[in-house]
């Protein structure tokens, strides 16, 4: 896929893995242009998050439901605060894992941990698929949840299954990133000076409708995100669209949600047209 994209001008929002993303569209040859929208925090309030570790050690959890990479990471992360790193890894391994799709995984595997199962498709309907074939029956169930989103049908469905869902959510979104740069990327769009938008998250859609209606701006958006070809990289994010009254244009192929799978759709729809800027 050498510089496949080689003068195309990709729009990335901020999200956990924006380094990353910008360094492989950069390998293909794209312009990518960050727009920074949001921070990942630590919860104000630690003492849930500590009281969820010490209780998963004293008492280890029989099955653990990981809906992020980022959720473990921050628990391994007040787990070192605690000088409890040793122990919750050690508890954390008695229990049946299991991931909503690949990310969850690769955080187990940076502490020596693998999951027993992850969905084939990374959405909480997946989940509750997955755990519908699992006896769970009188449990005990640690389930990391992440902010701006409603589990409740995650957690009744556990309870409904006989178990006992202990929740935890270890960080939580700011909001409080510059609203200049979300303003100056939606201008970008509707001007037709972006060759396409990548979309990882659907935070990320959230929060472009949050700023352009307090601006006064949303039809400004809707104008920018029709003219420009939307890349989404699963079904979450498209999903998300659906609810604006919106579709993406690019999709990974085969169900492969992955950043890598997502750049290759993109090199293959854009290189069917010149970049905007060589028009």
């Amino acid at each position: 896929m050498t510089e496949r994209l080689n003068g195309y001008r990709i729009l990335i929002l901020e999200s956990r893995e924006e380094a990353q993303f910008s360094k492989l569209l950069t390998e293909q040859g794209a312009d990518a242009l960050q727009c920074p929208m949001f921070t990942i925090e630590d919860v104000p309030d630690p003492a849930p998050v500590e009281a969820w570790i010490r209780g998963s050690i004293e008492h280890p959890l029989d099955d653990l439901v990981l809906m992020t990479g980022e959720g473990l990471r921050r628990l391994m992360k007040a787990a070192r605060r605690m000088n409890a790193e040793a122990d919750f890894i050690a508890a954390l391994g008695k229990a049946r894992k299991f991931a909503r799709g690949p990310k969850p995984g690769r955080a187990l595997r940076e502490i020596g941990l693998d999951p027993q199962m992850t969905t084939e498709k990374p959405t909480t309907e997946g989940v509750i698929e997955m755990l519908a074939q699992i006896h769970l029956k009188d449990h005990r169930v640690g389930v990391q949840l992440y902010p701006d989103k409603d589990h409740g049908a995650l957690l009744g469905a556990i309870s409904a299954l006989g178990a006992v869902a202990i929740p935890v959510t270890p960080y939580v979104y700011d909001a409080r990133a510059a609203e200049s740069h979300i303003m100056t990327a939606i201008e970008e769009m509707a001007l037709g000076r972006i060759d396409a938008i990548a979309l990882t998250n659907l935070g990320q859609i959230r929060r472009l409708f949050d700023v352009a209606q307090a601006k006064g701006h949303e039809a400004r958006l809707r104008e920018g995100l029709n003219r420009t070809p939307i890349a989404s990289v699963g079904p979450a994010v498209s999903n998300e669209l659906a609810s604006h009254g919106l579709s993406a244009a690019i999709y990974p192929p085969n169900d492969a949600f992955f950043m890598r799978p997502l750049i290759a759709a993109m090199a293959a729809a854009l290189g069917k047209r010149p970049p905007r800027g060589a028009r």
